[in-house]
C-alpha cells in the first residue's frame, strides 16, 4: 500500500462501478489521481456516493476525443495509466455493436497513444474481461495462453482489444511505457447500478418488492468481489514497476479453487441477507444467446506475482449484501465504502498493493 503514496495515476472510467472503487482505493493510499470518463449514467451510481473525493481530480471526457484525452494526459504528467473506461454491458453491445467496438478497441488505442506521447508514463494497464476467450462452453477454466474469441459484440470487442494491445506492446517495445492487460472475472460489490447485471437487477427488483427475473438461473460465472480484483490490478502494477516489466503481459484475476456458482445460488445467498427478499423467478421474455459456463485459471497470477483472491464467493456475496443493505438504510456510503476497503486490507496484511 505504501507503494502508492504520492504516485500520479491517470484513471479512465472512474465514473463506473469498478473505476469508482479504484479511485477511492487509490485515494485512501495517498495516490494523486486524475479520473477521466464520461459522466455517470442513470439516477443512481457509485460515483454519486463517493465524489467529490479528496485526492482525485475528476474530468468528464470521452476517450474517443483524441485531442482532449491527449491534453488531459499531457497536462497531468502521470507515472501510471489505468484504463478501465469501456462499453461493458453485453446486452447493450447487441443494440450498439459499432459503438462497442469503437469504445473498446479504438478507445484503448487512443489511451495507449496518449500515454506513449507522455514521457512521464512508466506503465499502462488496460482492463479487459474474462470473456475474451473462445468459449466452447465446457466449463474448463481458461488460461492466459488459450485462444481468444467472443461470439457477442462485447466479448469480441474485448478479445480484439487484447490483440490490439499485444500488437502495440510488440511494435513499440523499449520505446514507451510497460503495457499490460488484466482479465477480471464477474465482479460484484456494492454500488453497481448498471443495466442488465445480476446484482443490480436483484436489488432493484427487491426494493420494489418483486422477484428478480433470471434468464439463465443455472449459468455459472467466476464471481469475485470488486475489492479483490481492484487490489489485484494494483498489485500487478506495483510488481511490474518494481521488476521493471519482468511480469507476464496479461493475467487472469478471478476466484481461486472454487466451483463457479450458478446465478440462482448467487441470488439465494443474497436473499439470506435481505429482509423479506422476494427471491427469483425464471424470465419469460426471449433471452439473447449466452454461454452457460465460464471459469478462469488464476494460477499464473499466483505463481508470477504472488497474487491470490482474499474473499471466497460466500464472503464476496456477504460484503456485497452489506453495502446494499447499508445504502437501503440510509447510511453515509462514502464512509461505509472506506470502512469496507480498510477492513479488507486489515484482514489481509500480506497484500502489498
Amino acid at each position: 500500500m505504501s507503494f502508492w503514496r504520492n504516485r500520479k495515476v491517470f484513471l479512465t472510467g472512474h465514473t463506473g462501478f469498478k473505476g469508482a472503487w479504484m479511485a477511492l482505493m487509490l485515494a485512501e493510499w495517498g495516490a494523486e489521481v486524475t479520473g477521466y470518463a464520461l459522466p455517470p449514467e442513470g439516477a443512481r451510481h457509485l460515483y454519486g456516493n463517493l465524489f467529490p473525493l479528496e485526492g482525485c481530480h475528476s474530468i468528464f471526457g470521452d476517450i474517443m476525443d483524441v485531442p482532449a484525452l491527449r491534453k488531459a494526459v499531457s497536462d497531468y504528467q502521470p507515472e501510471i495509466v489505468i484504463h478501465m473506461a469501456a462499453q461493458a454491458i453485453v446486452r447493450r453491445s447487441y443494440r450498439e455493436p459499432l459503438q462497442t467496438f469503437e469504445a473498446n478497441v479504438m478507445g484503448t488505442l487512443n489511451v495507449l497513444a496518449a500515454a506513449q506521447a507522455c514521457p512521464s508514463v512508466k506503465l499502462v494497464l488496460a482492463i479487459t474481461s474474462d470473456k475474451v476467450y473462445h468459449n466452447p462452453d465446457t466449463g474448463v477454466p481458461f488460461k492466459e495462453s488459450d485462444p481468444l474469441g467472443g461470439d457477442d459484440p462485447y466479448s469480441a470487442s474485448k478479445a480484439a482489444c487484447e490483440i490490439a494491445v499485444a500488437s502495440w506492446r510488440k511494435s513499440f517495445a523499449g520505446k514507451g511505457p510497460i503495457v499490460l492487460t488484466a482479465r477480471g472475472g464477474n465482479v460484484i460489490g456494492g454500488g453497481d447500478w448498471a443495466e442488465d447485471r445480476l446484482v443490480p437487477d436483484v436489488f432493484r427488483a427487491w426494493e420494489k418488492g418483486e422477484p428478480v427475473e433470471l434468464r439463465y438461473p443455472e449459468s455459472t460465472r467466476p464471481w469475485q468481489h470488486v475489492l479483490d480484483v481492484d487490489a489485484g490490478y494494483l498489485h500487478y502494477i506495483a510488481t511490474a514497476i518494481e521488476r521493471k516489466g519482468d511480469v507476464p503481459p496479461n493475467l487472469n484475476l478471478g476466484p481461486e479453487n472454487e466451483q463457479p456458482l450458478p446465478a440462482r445460488v448467487v441470488v439465494e445467498t443474497l436473499a439470506s441477507y435481505w429482509h423479506d427478499a422476494p427471491g427469483w423467478r425464471k424470465g419469460e421474455a426471449p433471452a439473447l444467446p449466452e454461454k452457460k459456463a465460464l471459469a478462469l485459471d488464476v494460477s499464473l497470477a499466483r505463481e508470477s506475482i504472488g497474487w491470490r483472491p482474499r474473499y471466497t464467493a460466500a464472503e464476496a456475496l456477504r460484503h456485497t449484501a452489506a453495502w446494499y443493505s447499508a445504502a437501503h438504510d440510509g447510511e453515509e456510503m462514502k464512509r461505509f465504502s472506506r470502512q469496507q476497503i480498510h477492513a479488507y486490507f486489515e484482514n489481509n496484511k500480506k497484500m502489498t498493493a
